[in-house]
């Protein structure tokens, strides 16, 4: 029998396996994950709010994890997370046109890191080459690998993702 606790379980699950596995794409991917020219695969499930409302949860607290684990400082930890919880919140605002999906992680991510790199790292390299670097990874991973990604799921997203998708 379907109740809403148990649609309530089921979101809350979704989320902390979203949480999960961005966690452990971040950390296996590290080398590519952290620093001016990053290309952070796991920011591919950013593609998923356009599913599931859960994972803006998923991602948010997946993208603290991933940072307090990778080692940032409290800035990225805070920030770097913000822009990732505001990607995820407009994402899914804008699930109805799948490919507007991307858009917004790209932005938040594209305006918000490279400050932190530039202020919270000190890292001395142009500003324009930070937000390009930023943006240029962002576009590989949301909008290249979260599109694919999107295509692999949507054929079997009721299953994934319940009534929700």
């Amino acid at each position: 029998m379907k109740t809403k606790q148990t649609d309530t379980i089921y979101w809350i699950a979704r989320a902390g396996i979203i949480a999960a596995i961005y966690v452990v794409l971040t950390l296996v991917f590290a080398p590519i994950s952290f620093g001016e020219v990053q290309v952070r695969i796991s920011e591919a499930l950013t593609i998923l709010p356009l599913f599931t409302s859960a994972a803006i949860p998923g991602l948010f607290v997946g993208c603290i994890l991933g940072n307090i684990f990778g080692g940032c400082i409290i800035w990225d930890i805070l920030f770097g997370s913000l822009a990732t919880l505001i990607g995820a919140f407009f994402s899914y605002r804008l699930r109805k046109n799948r490919w507007l999906v991307p858009i917004p992680p790209i932005v938040s991510n594209t305006i918000i890191v490279p400050l932190i790199l530039r202020f919270g790292y000190g890292v001395n390299l142009p500003f324009i080459l930070l937000i390009l670097s930023i943006a240029a990874g962002e576009f590989l991973s949301c909008g290249v690998l979260g599109e694919l990604l999107a295509t692999l799921l949507n054929p079997h997203k009721k299953a994934i993702f319940g009534e929700d998708a």
